[in-house]
């Protein structure tokens, strides 16, 4: 059983304002017939401006009386359950409708076909597989064009053709239109959209001998999946031809599967992962305080740092971030590591230094410009809980840094109170913390404001 949809819309769900749906039609077709039918405008609940009134014919005062999305959701549910949803172009009709359904706090799920698609399939060679030009070129009319239903007929008449071409055709005669339509590609990406929730957390992708070759993670780990298959690059391909099954887990707070996936990867090392792979760090910017009051900021190795602000897999990334801080901030040179205690460095003599090294510059004054990097790469506090959404409605997550590092994660009930660390200890989940953990956190908190419990 087939449901042909067609929509009419005023606007582009890539738009910068989202479109809303204003003329709908579904026809049920059994394979030979269409049997039954559903169509009716759409009052959008926002303005048809006169560009889409001038393609669909479509008016705001036409729609004005007709139902809201709502109110017709379940009749389209009904018409398109246990059918394969069919459209021209079947991308923008169906996606459009699970916004929709989506926007209800619905998953809107179907197998669909398109007949553009299967069109190329069937009756290659033609100048245009447009709905118009394609109908022109094989002899459909169609009556009522760029309206829900005029679109849904011609679409109608054109998959009763391609059905038949289907059954004279030696190659796909013994295939199902599904079949035709797909490839081995195409069937591990229904099975990963099947499986992976629109929710957020980490996503594993697994090869056929169980061994994880990617982990990746998304407010919307659907969304994140799917991507992997529009996606050019010769990696993405190669990844999902070693791809066999997938697996997950909801996280609920989008910082938690930041962390959770950085801890993944230098565990499991993924073949097609690269970022936050390496889980050996060699070096690390270190600040102090010297004798003079002067702000320091030094490279040294990883094992000698006392108070690091940030950590490295490598001297020569530690350097080009210590080199961007001196840009950004005209720090001095001595008071970076960079050259020898008692000269005036070299930026002061191309006018990048203020002169500290000289005598020309107060030391509050350098020290105010420093300052401002220790604060953007330090906690205020040592010990705190980052308050986050939980995995449902009744649940808070909580991320927690003790001694001014990260500890661990957990949730909690919505109506918990915390006062203090016993409140929560027994939830806290422990991880081992490696030195990129706490840039991340720190990230988190400079550009999310998120609810913090200072313990």
């Amino acid at each position: 059983m087939f449901a042909i949809v067609d929509i009419e819309t005023c606007g582009s769900k890539f738009a910068f304002q989202k479109g809303r749906i204003i003329d709908i039609c579904i026809l049920v077709h059994d394979g030979i017939s269409v049997v039954d039918k559903f169509s009716t405008l759409i009052n959008p609940e926002c303005h048809i401006s006169g560009f889409f009134t001038n393609i669909s014919g479509i008016t705001n005062e036409m729609v004005k009386d007709a139902p809201k999305f709502h109110e017709v959701a379940k009749d389209i549910l009904t018409y398109t359950e246990g059918k394969i949803f069919v459209a021209h172009n079947s991308s923008f009709d169906y996606n459009f409708i699970k916004d929709e359904f989506s926007s209800l706090g619905f998953r809107f799920k179907r197998d669909t076909l398109c007949t553009v698609k299967l069109s190329r399939k069937l009756m290659p060679g033609k100048r245009s597989y447009s709905l118009g030009n394609l109908c022109e070129s094989i002899g459909i009319v169609i009556h009522d064009r760029h309206r829900a239903e005029g679109d849904a007929v011609a679409t109608a008449k054109l998959l009763d053709l391609l059905l038949q071409l289907k059954t004279q055709s030696k190659e796909y005669k013994s295939k199902s239109v599904s079949q035709i339509m797909t490839t081995r590609l195409e069937s591990i990406k229904k099975y990963v959209l099947d499986k992976i929730p629109e929710s957020c957390g980490v996503y594993y992708f697994l090869d056929k001998d169980g061994r994880i070759i990617y982990i990746g993670k998304s407010v919307n780990m659907y969304n994140r999946a799917l991507s992997h298959y529009n996606s050019d690059l010769k990696k993405s391909k190669a990844m999902l031809n070693d791809l066999t099954t997938v697996d997950f887990v909801e996280t609920g707070s989008e910082l938690i599967s930041l962390l959770m996936e950085s801890d993944e990867i230098k565990k499991h090392k993924p073949l097609y992962n690269r970022q936050r792979k390496k889980d050996v760090f060699t070096h690390a910017i270190d600040v102090f305080t010297d004798e003079k009051t002067v702000v320091n900021f030094k490279i040294v190795p990883y094992e000698e740092s006392e108070k690091s602000l940030l950590s490295f897999t490598n001297y020569t990334s530690a350097r080009e971030r210590l080199e961007a801080w001196i840009e950004a901030k005209e720090l001095c040179l001595r008071y970076c590591g960079l050259t020898c205690d008692e000269s005036v460095c070299f930026n002061h003599q191309i006018k990048k230094c203020k002169g500290i090294c000289a005598g020309q510059e107060e030391p509050d004054e350098y020290n105010y410009r420093a300052s401002q990097l220790i604060k953007e790469f330090s906690y205020n506090k040592p010990n705190f809980l980052i308050l986050e959404k939980g995995r449902h409605f009744q649940e808070r997550a909580f991320v927690f840094v003790k001694d001014y590092t990260y500890h661990g994660y957990g949730y909690l009930d919505e109506s918990a109170q915390i006062n203090s660390l016993d409140d929560v200890s027994s939830y806290i989940v422990s991880k081992q913390t490696h030195p990129d953990d706490n840039d991340i956190v720190r990230s988190w908190m400079r550009l999310k404001k998120r609810e913090v419990i200072y313990l």
